[in-house]
């Protein structure tokens, strides 16, 4: 009875998915950084703690591509993290993903660390890593990421908040926020490969 449960879950979260992807509007729209406008705070001065308690300094990911998402266990995107696994493992080399779990859009992330780093291991396989949840919208506690994310004044050009779970931020290897893409990009979009890939 469980094991249908899941599947269940699993075909109406896939089903909403492919749904979400299908309705196209103003608010999703891709957002690059074309002028190459540099940041001002370098992001490798960023850290982040883990799901499992341990800090990561982001200067350990110089030199590579960082992809940093917004997510949620419960969200008609869950199902990103499948192809957000594939991402990773096709550009390993390159690429690092990091999962910022947080509950600040229809409380779809209710879990603890624990069973959010369980859930996506069990469901989705995932191996990269994973944050401790955290607040991702404008706060007085919005995860640094974020601030620096959406902020032009450390960043260097970008003010977009995350208007929903999975929104992705794209970082180069020198450190420098390259593009914005909302919930409805697939992590193997077109969009998202290119600038992977360039």
């Amino acid at each position: 009875m469980i094991y249908k449960v899941v599947l269940m879950r699993k075909f109406w979260a896939k089903l909403l998915y492919k749904l979400l992807l299908v309705v196209k509007h103003k608010r999703n729209m891709v957002i690059m950084n074309k002028t190459k406008m540099q940041p001002v705070t370098s992001f490798y001065t960023l850290r982040a703690v883990l799901n499992s308690g341990k800090e990561l300094a982001f200067d350990q990911l110089k030199g590579k591509k960082v992809l940093i998402v917004n997510t949620a266990s419960e969200c008609g995107y869950t199902p990103q993290y499948e192809e957000l696994e594939e991402l990773y493992n096709q550009y390993k080399d390159t690429l690092i993903i990091l999962g910022f779990p947080s509950n600040d859009f229809g409380a779809q992330e209710p879990g603890s660390d624990e069973e959010i780093a369980r859930f996506c291991k069990v469901h989705y396989g995932v191996t990269f890593p994973i944050m401790q949840k955290s607040s991702v919208i404008k706060s007085s506690d919005q995860n640094p990421v974020f601030a620096w994310l959406t902020n032009s004044a450390l960043n260097g050009w970008n003010t977009q908040q995350p208007e929903w779970n999975f929104n992705k931020y794209l970082v180069n290897e020198n450190g420098e926020l390259t593009a914005y893409f909302p919930s409805a990009a697939s992590p193997l979009s077109d969009d998202i490969l290119e600038a992977v890939e360039n």
